[in-house]
């Protein structure tokens, strides 16, 4: 596990299951679903989950996202895998070592393993399709 992970000190609901490995990690408790990476959490409350669909990278090759924002950037890169999906959300807040803020409607693009996906599923309400 990355040791620029950033501890939860509050979740929502009952935690279920949480998987970090050293690029990122995913909490899935019975309210929400957070998204770490090295200094930043993402919570995200089922309520403003819009969609989760599978995602293939264009060309079939490696992933690479670059976020510019305020001076800063952030460049994310993954290989391609069947189990990528695309979070649309209507809003999430944002825990980084500057404190908790909200933001508006996002677009995630990350790695899920089927047991998280199928607790988010049962927790958000969302239907599953196999």
């Amino acid at each position: 596990m990355n040791p620029d992970f950033i501890r939860l000190k509050s979740l929502e609901g009952e935690l279920k299951l949480s998987h970090k490995n050293k690029n990122y990690g995913i909490t899935v408790s019975t309210a929400e679903f957070v998204i770490h990476k090295p200094h930043v959490n993402y919570f995200i409350r089922f309520a403003d989950m819009v969609s989760i669909v599978p995602y293939e990278a264009p060309g079939g090759g490696r992933m690479a996202v670059r976020h510019k924002r305020r001076g800063g950037a952030e460049l994310a890169t993954a290989n391609p895998s069947r189990d990528t999906y695309r979070i649309f959300v209507r809003g999430a807040t944002v825990h980084n070592r500057s404190g908790r803020f909200d933001i508006g409607p996002m677009e995630f693009v990350l790695p899920i393993h089927r047991d998280l996906l199928e607790l988010v599923a049962q927790y958000s309400g969302m239907e599953l399709f196999r």
